[in-house]
């Protein structure tokens, strides 16, 4: 499916996309320079935490969720940001070797009544393991160009 415009999100729709393996040295650069954590940090350290391992940072957890979604699923030259995310939820850690994919579902869409070249798509985003585990999911706003602006 290639997203070009607001009209190709269809409500009701949900679709699947991607595939991340995820690495330890992945997970513990991200957490030295943003989440610097010890059980994100440092594998042995990790073990002796509740978590029982080396597990990803949740931001980078969505970080990685995130450019899955620009590769499949917004509409590149139709994008107008996102005003927010709602309901950020980490369920399931994600450990080195796992491998995400993205399930999106298309909840409701509308034509913008201030911008009329403009339409809302809420989604739910969630990011599986190799599991098919829902390991994170949130709920997302997107502005997007309808076909005849663009």
């Amino acid at each position: 499916m290639l997203f070009e415009s607001f009209e190709d999100y269809v409500p009701g729709v949900c679709h699947e996309f991607g595939s991340y393996r995820v690495s330890e040295d992945e997970i513990v650069n991200f957490a030295t320079n943003y989440d610097p954590q010890l059980f994100h940090l440092d594998k042995e350290a990790a073990k002796k935490h509740a978590f029982g391992g080396l597990i990803a940072s949740g931001w980078h957890t969505c970080s990685m969720i995130m450019r899955m979604m620009t590769e499949h699923f917004i509409a590149p030259a139709a994008s107008l940001g996102s005003p927010g995310v709602d309901e950020v939820r980490w369920l399931i850690p994600v450990r080195p070797g796992d491998t995400l994919r993205l399930r999106v579902s298309i909840l409701s869409t509308r034509l913008s009544v201030s911008k009329p070249d403009r339409g809302i798509v809420n989604s739910l985003i969630e990011g599986l393991n190799q599991n098919l585990e829902v390991v994170v999911s949130m709920k997302t706003t997107g502005l997007f160009l309808v076909k005849k602006c663009l």
